[in-house]
This record gives C-alpha cells, sequence and structure tokens, in this order.
C-alpha cells in the first residue's frame, strides 16, 4: 500500500485519539500489531472512515461517524456492524467484520473494524475508463446479480429478524427524510433552497404509495459502494449505514438513477461510472434485474421519484455537515456546496418521474 506504518499518526487519524484506539485495536483485533499508522480514506461523504496498518504492513478498516452534525437516527454503527456479521457468511459478498467498540469512551463514539478489501471503486466514468470495456461490461452484470443476490435473502433467517417490519417501509422512509431535510436546510444559511418543490413531491410519494415488498434494502446500492477485482468482478460491497429492511425496488430505483447512458441529459442522484466504455444501458440494468429475480418493475418510475427526491434530502445532509465543519476536508467541499445548490433540480427531475408514473 505504500504505507510507512512506524510513523505516527498525525493530523490523518480525524476523529480518533491514537492512543487510546491504537490500545483498544491492539487488545481486540486478532493478529493486529502495534503501532499503528491511520490514513484517512478520501471519498467518504458521510461516516468517517480510515486504512489502518499495522507494524507489519497488515492493512484494516475503522469506520466511526462524524464529529458532529448527526441528525437523530443516523450513523449507527451498531447497526451498520449487524448487517455485516448477518451477510458476511451469505453469497452477498462484504468486507469481513473483525471487531466492534461499543464504547464511546475511547474515541468519542462507538466504531468498528473491518477487513481491507484491494480493488476498484468505481465511484465515477474515469474509474471505469481506467479499468478497460471487458471488465466493465463484467462489473455492470456483477453489480445486478450481487443485488439479486441481497434481495433474495430472507432477514429473519440470516438474523436480522428484529429490524422486519412488515408494513409502512416507504411511509417512514418519507417521514425520516423529511424530518431531516428540514433539519439540514436549517444548517444552510447563505444557501438558496427552496423546499417548496420537494415538500411537493414529498406529498405526492406519500399519498401515492404502492404496495410494498419486504427484503433487505442496501440503501446506496452503487458502483461507487463496491471493490471490483481488475476483471469486474465484485468482491465486496460497502457502506451498509443506510440498510435496513423494506422494498427492493427501493434499491434498483437508487442504482438506475445514478445510471446515466452516455451522453444522456440527466441529473443523476450520484456519481458513477456508468458512461464508461462497456458498462450496459440502464435499460439493459433493469431487464437483467427483473429476469434473475423474478420481480415485478411496473412501479419502478415510481421509486425512481422517491431516489430522486431522496437524494436531495441526503445532499443536504451532506452539504451541512461540510459547511459547518463536521466532516474532515478531503477535498470535497466545493462539491458538498454544489449538491446543495442542485437541491432544485433533483426535486424537478423527481417530479418528472412522478409524471412518467401517472401522478
Amino acid at each position: 500500500m505504500g504505507s510507512d506504518p512506524d510513523r505516527p499518526a498525525g493530523p490523518q487519524a480525524v476523529g480518533l485519539d491514537p492512543d487510546r484506539v491504537t490500545r483498544w485495536l491492539t487488545g481486540n483485533v486478532a493478529g493486529l500489531v502495534g503501532p499503528v499508522r491511520f490514513e484517512l480514506v478520501v471519498g467518504g461523504r458521510s461516516n468517517l472512515t480510515h486504512r489502518v496498518t499495522d507494524a507489519t504492513g497488515a492493512t484494516y478498516v475503522l469506520r466511526r461517524p462524524p464529529t458532529g452534525g448527526v441528525l437523530a437516527g443516523a450513523h449507527d454503527m451498531a447497526r451498520e456492524w449487524g448487517f455485516l456479521r448477518a451477510l458476511a457468511p451469505t453469497a452477498v459478498p462484504v468486507p469481513r467484520p473483525l471487531a466492534f467498540c461499543p464504547d464511546p469512551a475511547v474515541t468519542g463514539a462507538e466504531f468498528y473494524v473491518m477487513e481491507f478489501v484491494e480493488g476498484a471503486v468505481l465511484a465515477d466514468a474515469a474509474a471505469g475508463t481506467a479499468l478497460g470495456p471487458a471488465a466493465c461490461a463484467r462489473a455492470g452484470e456483477q453489480t445486478v446479480d450481487v443485488l439479486v443476490e441481497l434481495h433474495a435473502l430472507d432477514p429473519a433467517r440470516i438474523g436480522l429478524g428484529g429490524l422486519v417490519r412488515r408494513t409502512g417501509y416507504l411511509q417512514r422512509q418519507l417521514w425520516r427524510w423529511h424530518a431531516q431535510l428540514r433539519a439540514s436546510a436549517q444548517r444552510l444559511p447563505g444557501l438558496a433552497t427552496d423546499l417548496t418543490l420537494l415538500d411537493e413531491v414529498h406529498d405526492l410519494l406519500l399519498a401515492h404509495v404502492p404496495q410494498q415488498g419486504t427484503g433487505i434494502v442496501h440503501g446506496d446500492y452503487r458502483p461507487g459502494n463496491a471493490v471490483f477485482g481488475p476483471d469486474g468482478t465484485l468482491r465486496a460491497v460497502l457502506d451498509w449505514e443506510l440498510a435496513t429492511t423494506g422494498d427492493p425496488m427501493a434499491d434498483l430505483a437508487w442504482l438506475t438513477s445514478g445510471w446515466p447512458d452516455p451522453g444522456e441529459d440527466l441529473v443523476p442522484t450520484t456519481a458513477g461510472p456508468s458512461t464508461a466504455p462497456g458498462f450496459p444501458r440502464r435499460d439493459e440494468l433493469v431487464r437483467r434485474y427483473a429476469d434473475r429475480s423474478g420481480r415485478d418493475v411496473a412501479d419502478l418510475p415510481y421509486w425512481t421519484a422517491f431516489a430522486r427526491w431522496r437524494a436531495a434530502c441526503i445532499s443536504a445532509g451532506v452539504a451541512a455537515r461540510y459547511l459547518a465543519g463536521h466532516m474532515a476536508e478531503d477535498g470535497h467541499l466545493a462539491e458538498a456546496r454544489a449538491r446543495a445548490e442542485q437541491l432544485t433540480l433533483l426535486g424537478g427531475s423527481a417530479r418528472a418521474a412522478l409524471r412518467e408514473a401517472g401522478i
């Protein structure tokens, strides 16, 4: 990895007490040898993620919440840890969970440690282009196939029965993200955030909730939250902080809402690699998912509207945390401002999807 494990932890140990965390790690992570070096992983927009390198050169990942600006119900490390442990024995590839620290006295918050999975995170078109067309084609197929595997799991059978709520998933999501949108907007002074359109979309979504299914929902499923091998094989799905149980269509809509076709004028929910040569078109993703899962995707336009509206709510929260100084300065402050200013565009995109759904 090109790191020096003997170099003491410095400013890159954001949100960590290096001495206390090092003592905890050496006492709780099997095989880890101190001293360790912490390095903030650039690219995180919510929880703080650090690469941890020990004295032998072995590498691990440590995740903890932001240092402030945490909205109620968000950044639950124990919940994220629970999903990793439940999924580790299944066909869904996740990093191996290693240790969980429930004591906030160690470094100000709960945190957990998992294995470091080598590979490429396909966060944008440049990352896809670097992988190559053949590998991109496989990465696109793998992205769908792993999602099908996830949605085929019975939450109760893998130990997540306590999270299963058979009704009201979408209603709870709408309430949660609308409340967080309002809370975030209060912390965004100076930004021209017009909430009228987003309120309208929220009300329309709530008034036209379709029949809902039940399964495991990742909540932010996309190639930018996965690790791929050089041939395009999906090695691990990351970032389970938004995972819950609910309708799997939410994941498919989130994935496809961030999957513009080459040359398409689409405001994506998140950046992604889909315009790089080799990736399948968006409609091909939907067909593959429908064929392999056997699920009815007729309500996908509605779920797409929800995904785009939710993206606006999330963007507001991310921007608020960055602008308030609660996230590490990792070069994404300008992007956070830009995302905040896109709220109206995302709201308009959500409204257009509702019209497509006949609403």
